[in-house]
């Protein structure tokens, strides 16, 4: 029974690489289930045993993602005591992960906005807590006196991930991008650590 399950996580997650590799490379919309069956050597029949349709194995992607990038991001972190530099631990995380996993990353920066499932029928519930994670060390900057009161940390983990996800998204369209993504992780990280760090904290 086990050696079953696991032929089915190991097919399963074949179909996904292999359609990481399709969308990445054709587009979303371009691709074909039966191109993701080719890719990943199976029937075509074999895709609709573990999803429903070319809009959930995208969902399936970014879920599956997400989750690696959840617990890639608390570990990057987890070691580092001062909530401000947590984000910059966060920046250079997200930016290294971006550039190590292109096709991923250009499937759910740029394919996943392509599909109206995505953007109007399923809540991103996992991209929530990947926020979290920038709010929470933004939080936390508040209550231990670092981070300015009046910073609206819902507001701000946004503005922060909005920044990365810009520059990442113009640097997986742009072939010879004249800038480095850690380059852009250490900048960003700068513009915000010190537009929210409180004034009685200031070096």
């Amino acid at each position: 029974m086990e050696a079953a399950e696991a032929r089915k996580r190991d097919k399963r997650r074949q179909i996904l690489e292999a359609a990481v590799t399709v969308f990445a490379d054709r587009g979303f919309h371009k691709s074909r289930v039966s191109d993701v069956a080719r890719a990943a050597e199976v029937a075509d029949g074999t895709i609709y045993l573990y999803f429903k349709s070319k809009d959930d194995i995208l969902i399936s992607i970014f879920e599956e993602a997400m989750q690696e990038m959840i617990e890639g991001a608390r570990a990057a972190i987890a070691d580092v005591d001062d909530p401000l530099e947590r984000l910059r631990a966060f920046a250079l995380f997200h930016m290294s992960n971006v550039e190590h996993q292109r096709g991923v990353a250009k499937v759910l920066q740029v394919e996943l906005r392509l599909s109206n499932t995505f953007m109007k029928e399923y809540k991103p519930a996992a991209l929530v807590s990947y926020l979290n994670i920038v709010g929470a060390a933004i939080a936390d900057g508040q209550a231990r006196g670092l981070v300015r009161p009046e910073v609206n940390p819902i507001i701000a983990r946004r503005a922060f991930f909005g920044a990365l996800d810009e520059i990442a998204m113009q640097w997986i369209l742009t072939p010879n991008a004249r800038y480095g993504l850690r380059e852009s992780a250490e900048q960003i990280a700068d513009l915000f650590v010190r537009g929210l760090r409180a004034a009685s904290s200031q070096n």
